[in-house]
């Protein structure tokens, strides 16, 4: 009767312990059942700085040396250049930056005067450095511009097709320059943008030779507008995630 007696205990025993294993194994599927984490959308950051190259075209305005023929000012002349900037993303839908910008120009402007006398100008180039503010909404970029522009004249003065020896009184070399344009961030570390650029040198006026005094001053001025790409360094990490 005792074997009997401790037969049954022995076995009652090994039962629950074998449910009490049971249960705890039941308990560590938990991890398994959870769900997946939500996927973590990043957030477009355009801090960091940029490298790039644009194409384009520039337009001179066409009322100046007081109405006198302007050559092909108000045509289009082909344009075409780099630029490189830095941009600061914060609030976080605003971005504040400085870019430098050259464009090599091709063609001349200039004016017939009466008398046989002629001026060209050889416009070569346009620079500028500017600061820039900006709205962004994810991959788009809104902004506006403006600073310093300078302006690589190549001048000259012609009586019949022969040079001639000529003075102006101001500096239309430095001006200044403003502008807008819309950016997109296509791909990883490349946007595209387009923008319009307006140039202004101030005003100039003859002082030689003589034929040349009355007409007054000229402006020297471009309108311009642009296509180009740029490749954004430093954008190993968004700055946040959106869940």
């Amino acid at each position: 009767m005792k074997k009997i007696l401790f037969a049954t205990a022995a076995i009652v025993a090994l039962a629950s312990a074998q449910s009490a294993l049971a249960a705890d194994l039941g308990a560590r599927t938990y991890p398994y059942a959870t769900k997946a984490p939500v996927y973590a959308a990043p957030i477009y950051n355009w801090t960091g700085f940029y490298l790039g190259a644009h194409l384009g075209g520039a337009f001179s305005s066409n009322n100046n040396f007081s109405g006198l023929g302007t050559g092909n000012n108000s045509n289009g002349r082909f344009l075409g250049g780099l630029q490189v900037g830095a941009d600061w993303q914060f609030a976080p839908t605003w971005v504040i930056g400085a870019e430098g910008q050259y464009s090599w120009l091709s063609g001349s402007v200039g004016a017939a005067f009466p008398g046989g006398y002629a001026y060209t100008n050889s416009q070569r180039g346009l620079g500028s450095i500017t600061g820039r503010f900006g709205y962004t909404w994810g991959p788009g970029l809104l902004y506006v511009k403006g600073g310093y522009a300078y302006s690589d004249n190549n001048e000259k003065v012609t009586l019949a097709g022969t040079p001639v020896g000529f003075g102006t009184n101001g500096d239309h070399r430095n001006g200044w320059t403003v502008g807008a344009g819309l950016e997109y961030m296509f791909a990883p570390s490349w946007s595209a943008k387009a923008e319009y650029q307006y140039y202004n040198f101030g005003n100039a006026t003859f002082t030689a030779p003589a034929a040349l005094v009355p007409t007054g001053s000229f402006t020297t001025d471009d309108h311009t507008f642009k296509a180009g790409v740029n490749y954004r360094f430093n954008w190993g990490a968004p700055v946040a995630a959106r869940y």
